[in-house]
């Protein structure tokens, strides 16, 4: 048996590989963009382009008969060819050279599409700027849609351009970006690395736009309200701060719209509501950010059972054109139309109307084993889990405490859940239940364990929700109702005869941007 091999010892007057910082590669690229300027004369950042189709037009194109007709009579003196022209636009994902062809595939909005660059049907430096392509680059292609000997539905570029130079190496080579930390401050990276981040925005969009066609058609006017505001009002946040330098004045970025929307009421307007953003000066997480977009709705001589029909019916909506969307796009679906069942993450979530509804001491009690009520039990079991400041703390403020801690999570996240009639001392400023003053006219919406948005039957008087609120809580009322919106403004505006109202407001956005 033969000796086994021994590497070589290394040379020791031939240094270490340099591991590259990338710096070298984006040295290469430039030196291709000076050679795309100086020896093949072009501008690899082109201007304006007309007659562009998108990549999945361009493949619904492709015609099996004229494909047919070509390939019969390719190699004959004059052969037939009818198929489609198109023109199309794309950033390089892939690249592969065999010599007097080219196979290039480019990645759009729509998706991707294969490239196919002959030596003979191309302009001798149309080939040349094909074969110095490199991962990133933008270009726009010209020719009809065919078929490889694969089967697979190319576009055979007759002219190819160069529309814009990438200079900096995409991530990973185009395998896919998951440093989640980059994907979300760069989102343009995520985009073109990710083609599944482009459908989450489009579908946001469609969202976004029924949402607005659903409360229009029942009889909803869309608003738009002040950004900046001499008061911090709406909401318990910390705003951001500005100052407008004609007027010399401080002023906030909205925490909330809801006191000039209420204006809006007093006014006259029936029913209103908003789409836009929000900021709020606190912390940052994956699912919290200091700007997002919500909307918030406010209709006259409604209750909170009102809202509670429309957001229900809002949503059953929207899970439902979501559900047909994905069914014409021949995506597996489950469920019926009417009763749609849509994924999220591990989640199947069933959107079958009407949605379940809890109130709120009951579940407090199934999850606790007392009720509410009880304020030793209470207290005892704040110690228990360790709650901060729980000998300070107001007795519903701890009740909440421990319906967030324990009750919370019994709700089935595969269903949307009402739960509803709040205690009055944790919502300040919502009208009391007129059978049982120490809850409230208020429900919150959860929908895969998550809060979606609270309604309210709006106070309308200017200091019961303070006279009705236990006096073991008015401390905590006054506090939290100071920080929660303008006691000035709001008693203005009651003041005024202002008409019975119901409010939802629901946060659309949440995440971060580029």
């Amino acid at each position: 048996m033969s000796e086994p091999s021994v590497p070589p010892a290394a040379d020791p007057h031939v240094p270490e590989p340099v591991p590259s910082d990338g710096s070298d590669l984006i040295a290469a690229r430039r030196e291709k963009l000076r050679k795309h300027r100086d020896e093949l004369g072009i501008e690899p950042y082109g201007g304006r382009v007309d007659g562009l189709v998108s990549l999945v037009q361009a493949r619904d194109a492709f015609s099996e008969d004229a494909h047919l007709l070509y390939e019969a009579t390719s190699k004959t003196e004059a052969p037939d060819d009818s198929r489609p022209r198109v023109r199309v636009a794309g950033r390089v994902v892939q690249f592969r050279d065999m010599g007097k062809l080219i196979f290039l595939w480019v990645r759009d909005h729509s998706g991707d599409l294969q490239i196919s660059v002959s030596r003979k049907a191309t302009s001798e430096r149309d080939f040349e700027v094909a074969k110095r392509l490199d991962y990133g680059d933008v270009i726009v292609c010209d020719g009809p849609v065919g078929r490889t000997n694969r089967k697979e539905t190319c576009v055979w570029a007759t002219a190819i351009t160069i529309h814009a130079k990438s200079l900096v190496p995409p991530p990973e080579k185009w395998h896919g970006l998951t440093d989640s930390e980059t994907r979300y401050r760069k989102r343009y990276i995520d985009m073109y690395a990710n083609p599944e981040v482009i459908q989450t925005f489009k579908a946001r969009s469609r969202i976004v736009s029924r949402m607005r066609r659903y409360m229009e058609n029942q009889g909803y006017l869309e608003v738009e309200t002040p950004m900046m505001q001499p008061l911090a009002g709406g909401a318990a946040a910390r705003p951001f701060v500005t100052h407008h330098n004609t007027l010399d004045m401080s002023l906030f970025l909205r925490i909330a719209p809801e006191l000039y929307l209420k204006r809006l009421l007093v006014g006259g307007m029936p029913k209103v509501f908003e789409i836009n953003r929000n900021f709020r000066n606190e912390g940052v997480d994956r699912s919290h950010n200091p700007e997002f977009t919500a909307m918030e709705a406010y209709e006259a001589f409604g209750d909170y059972m009102t809202m509670l029909a429309l957001v229900e019916g809002l949503v059953h909506s929207l899970a439902c054109d979501t559900w047909r969307e994905q069914k014409a796009a021949g995506a597996a679906v489950e469920g019926t139309e009417s009763a749609p069942i849509l994924p999220f993450g591990e989640l199947r979530i069933n959107y079958a109307a009407p949605f379940d509804r809890v109130i709120y001491g009951d579940l407090f009690e199934k999850a606790c084993g007392f009720a509410m009520t009880d304020v030793a039990k209470v207290r005892a079991k704040a110690r228990e889990l360790h709650v901060k400041d729980e000998a300070s703390m107001d007795d519903w403020l701890l009740v909440n405490e421990l319906f967030e801690e324990l009750a919370e999570p019994l709700l089935n996240p595969a269903r949307p859940t009402f739960v509803l009639d709040y205690p009055s001392a944790i919502s300040p400023l919502t009208r009391p239940s007129r059978t049982v003053p120490a809850l409230c006219e208020r429900w919150d919406l959860f929908i895969a364990g998550m809060e979606i948005g609270p309604a309210y039957t709006e106070l309308t008087t200017r200091t019961s929700s303070l006279r009705n609120s236990p006096s073991s809580s008015r401390a905590a009322m006054k506090k939290k109702a100071r920080s929660v919106r303008s006691t000035k403004t709001f008693s203005r505006l009651c003041a005024s005869a202002c008409r019975r109202r119901a409010e939802w407001a629901s946060v659309l956005t949440e995440w971060r941007c580029c």
